[in-house]
């Protein structure tokens, strides 16, 4: 049958609680970040970042944890038809924390578990013969059920002729070997692991582990011996993994030194994380062997990935994209500490956003000044109103892909919070409005520290009313807020859009807005987002585009703003920016709402008249930016 998938892996997954403070121990932990875990999980989402066309086989359970893996590896690119739901058992978690560059203390939490319900019946013949190849993990052997399920998938794998690939991935305690407290333990010998192991690893094409894996798989400490022991019972290539001393394969004979094995490059880096670098290591070996690379340059991206792991926080968000692998390994270290790599971070950061946004049909009503301005309006009635707003742009998307809203948390909260996953593009701000210098709302406080409350899905969008012939002390304000509010975003794991509008500050010319989009790269700002006002003529909009290109050619893009225009007004300025690839559509907000909100403050419409007639202005809206960007692509086909 045809091959749709490159890979399938099958095993644990979980969500990793990483402790946030680094330095600490686990009982002192003030916060943590969530990603989804477990080796099979992470190498699938690792692979698929690498270009690979990955799947995986697991349960999770039927609650909150379950489905942000699955919503994650959809996000990821992964395959998620095997992922199964168990209405029974609690998705596992792990909780980690990274102690010193030694010391990296986690916790399981795998008591009956969802993952280690897999059993025969969520093996499907057709689904592995539909992949290339399958990656087993060690821990899914340790117990009789979980057991059942690799051995079915194996022979599936063997009667379809697919390659079949084992990380050993030795944890003591998920053997039951050791107590609860002691999840970073990496060794304790056993007999019976040994002789489980053994049992299985003649269907293998590919193992990979540790030296001390290859001590559990081989039954002997002394690692030559070890692989000996393993080569004794399989024909597979071994690589075996050395730390600080890269890796090395093995296809025949095991020779006397580890040292005469085939070995790649490896990378001089400061290690920050250890956790997780064995599955970013093994995606980057995949990605090698199953484009039928050699051993060298199979290790060397093994390496590379190795290294981006070790050097970032968390597991699956530290691995590389293959964009972000090929820049690397032209480029080198310039930094050992990849994550101070402030070039090779904006690539990882450009390069592992999710969410396809190629289209944006943004209704804006993050608007505050002008609606308290109506008559009769008051903080109750505009959050009221924001909430029609949201139920006009909801009914216009109807759930297909590519709209969104701009929404404030001030007198919007409730509007905000409903928007919450319904696929919509959620931007909010943060500027004062009016303010210049820019200001920001009170909510960010003063260390903007209010970041940390925002969902991970909502944009951060600031408006600066920014010109070239400001003052410098005007230009050196502006700048400073924009500049921390970027890293502060970074830090929050926020997409940030910045939204510039010199014409309401000075005159402005074909060249104008190439010169702000410039600076603000030049002072290391670099925005998902920019949010542009309509310029009129192909000069400026060619200028504008060249000069975020040229500065971040991995930008999420431009969406035009309305000003309050008219339709037709706004029909002219849309039919000039579609025929730019760079614009992705628009975010208007006082066309659309301005009349209805006038009318719905004075009680002369209501909630329902309001939402139609709200839906009908944005519904032609989106019709008139569609046909623009259709009759831009036909004219440049």
């Amino acid at each position: 049958m045809t091959k749709t998938l490159d890979v399938i892996t099958i095993g644990r997954s979980s969500v990793d609680l990483y402790g946030a403070q680094v330095g600490g121990r686990l009982e002192d932990m003030g916060g943590f970040h969530k990603y989804i875990g477990g080796s099979p999980t992470n190498i699938a989402a690792g692979t698929a970042r690498l270009g690979l066309k990955s799947a995986l086989i697991t349960r999770v359970g039927d609650e909150h944890m379950g489905r942000f893996i699955r919503e994650e590896l959809a996000r990821e690119g992964v395959n998620v038809e095997g992922v199964k739901t168990d209405p029974e058992r609690l998705t596992a978690l792990v909780i980690l924390g990274i102690r010193d560059q030694h010391q990296f203390p986690l916790i399981f939490y795998r008591e009956n578990c969802a993952d280690m319900a897999l059993d025969e019946s969520d093996i499907d013949e057709a689904f592995i013969a539909s992949s290339r190849s399958i990656v087993v993990t060690g821990t899914h052997l340790s117990h009789a059920r979980t057991e059942a399920a690799v051995l079915k998938a194996l022979k599936f794998a063997k009667k379809h002729g697919l390659q079949c690939a084992l990380d050993i991935d030795y944890r003591p305690n998920l053997w039951g070997l050791s107590g609860h407290g002691d999840g970073e333990n990496r060794f304790i010998a056993s007999d019976a692991v040994t002789a489980k192991l053994q049992n299985h690893l003649h269907y293998f094409d590919l193992i990979v582990g540790t030296e001390e894996e290859f001590h559990i798989a081989g039954g002997t400490s002394d690692t030559v011996a070890a692989l000996r022991a393993v080569r004794a019972v399989s024909k597979a290539t071994l690589v075996c993994k050395r730390g600080a001393m890269g890796a090395v394969a093995f296809t025949g004979a095991v020779p006397d030194s580890l040292d005469d094995g085939e070995s790649g490059p490896g990378f001089p880096i400061e290690v920050f994380n250890v956790l997780g670098a064995g599955d970013g290591f093994f995606s980057g070996l995949l990605k090698g062997w199953l484009t039928g690379q050699n051993w060298p340059t199979s290790l060397m991206y093994a390496n590379a990935c190795g290294a981006f792991a070790v050097s970032r926080h968390g597991c699956t968000p530290a691995y590389p994209s293959w964009e972000e692998l090929q820049f690397f390994l032209k480029r080198g270290v310039k930094e050992k500490a990849l994550r101070k790599d402030r070039e090779l971070e904006q690539i990882h950061w450009a390069t592992n956003r999710k969410g396809d946004w190629s289209t944006m049909r943004v209704f804006a009503f993050d608007h505050r000044m002008q609606l308290e301005d109506i008559p009769g309006a008051d903080p109750k009635k505009i959050g009221k109103f924001k909430e029609l707003c949201l139920e006009a742009a909801a009914k216009v998307a109807d759930g297909k892909p590519g709209y969104g809203l701009l929404c404030d948390s001030r007198l919007g909260r409730d509007a905000l919070y409903a928007a919450a996953g319904q696929g919509l593009w959620i931007g909010r701000p943060v500027e004062w409005p009016g303010s210049r210098p820019l200001t920001l709302e009170p909510e960010i406080g003063p260390d903007f520290g209010g970041l940390d409350e925002w969902p991970l899905d909502h944009v951060v969008k600031v408006l600066c009313f920014y010109h070239p012939d400001d003052t410098a002390e005007m230009k050196a304000e502006q700048e400073a807020v924009v500049t921390r509010l970027f890293h502060a975003c970074r830090r929050n794991r926020l997409e940030f859009l910045l939204e510039v509008i010199p014409s309401k500050v000075a005159p402005v010319n074909d060249q104008t807005t190439a010169d702000i989009i410039t600076r603000f790269y030049d002072i290391g700002v670099y925005p998902d987002w920019w949010k542009l006002e309509p310029m009129t003529t192909e000069a400026a909009w060619k200028a504008a585009s060249n000069a975020i290109t040229t500065r971040d050619p991995h930008t999420r893009g431009i969406v035009v703003l309305g000003l309050g225009s008219g339709e037709s007004e706004l029909a002219e300025s849309f039919s000039e920016a579609a025929r730019h690839p760079l614009v992705r559509g628009f975010a208007v907000g006082r066309t659309i709402f301005a009349e209805p909100a006038r009318k719905w403050m004075a009680g002369e419409v209501t909630d329902a008249a309001a939402v139609d007639e709200m839906a009908g202005n944005f519904d032609r809206l989106c019709k008139v930016w569609d046909k623009a960007r259709a009759a831009a692509e036909k004219g440049s086909a």
